[in-house]
């Protein structure tokens, strides 16, 4: 197991990529702490791995709430005696996303969820990794936070550029302190998030695009580097579609 007797905090964990990461790492032999609003989905994460769901731990929260997320943060803490890895997952995109239909409110979802969730767990989770000297965060992004498309809309598009900076300034400022700042930008993954583009894509379409296991590899591959190495940005598109 390459993760036995470390832990880990993962937002968005009950569906997705952020189920899939936990899935992994728990295999792993890690203890996981999963994250999301909805109690059913998590509970169902934990059963659903099997016997590695002993090593899985639900927790509803948030991330939009930073009463709500340093709860969590707190509670998490005390389960696991400290976190190892932070993974910032959760994540939204709405049917109306084209600038010209954009409402503030939605605009305003997608920042708070996108942006200001990861942020907060940082700053909750951070103190205690600098005070140990070492720790991991891992930030999901996207390739919409490299470049803008119509595909993703402006709003999400904002929050992911948004994201992909602050992850590369917390390596900057905190590289120094032991602490690992890494960014994961995927294309197209199957994910429940599909279901709020304007046109949904087919089964077809969904079987080229990434699964969350590809995305678990990816995240597996970071968190098992040695701790003198760092991915600071890592790019991971379904062979399909074209980047650059």
């Amino acid at each position: 197991m390459r993760l036995a007797g470390k832990s880990a905090l993962v937002t968005g964990g009950g569906s997705g990529i952020g189920r899939g990461i936990s899935e992994c790492f728990a295999r792993q032999g890690a203890r996981v702490v999963i994250v999301g609003r909805t109690a059913g989905k998590l509970d169902a994460v934990r059963k659903g791995a099997g016997d590695d769901g002993e090593r899985i731990l639900p927790r509803v929260a948030d991330a939009t709430d930073r009463s709500s997320v340093d709860a969590a943060v707190a509670w998490a803490t005390g389960q696991l005696g400290q976190i190892d890895i932070l993974v910032n997952n959760a994540g939204t995109n709405v049917a109306r996303r084209a600038v010209k239909e954009l409402s503030p409110e939605d605009f305003e979802l997608m920042i708070n969820t996108n942006l200001n969730g990861p942020f907060y767990f940082v700053h909750a989770v951070l103190p205690q990794m600098r005070k140990r000297g070492e720790g991991l965060i891992i930030n999901v992004s996207s390739t919409a936070g490299l470049r803008v498309s119509e595909l993703a809309g402006g709003g999400y598009s904002a929050s992911k550029f948004g994201l992909a900076a602050l992850s590369l300034q917390i390596g900057l400022e905190e590289g120094k302190n032991g602490v690992r700042s890494c960014m994961i930008c995927p294309g197209e993954v199957n994910t429940p998030i599909l279901d709020k583009r304007p046109v949904v894509p087919s089964d077809e379409r969904r079987a080229k695009m990434l699964q969350p296991e590809d995305l678990a590899a990816a995240a597996l591959l970071i968190a098992t580097l040695h701790p003198r190495a760092t991915i600071p940005e890592l790019i991971i598109t379904p062979t399909i579609q074209q980047f650059g």
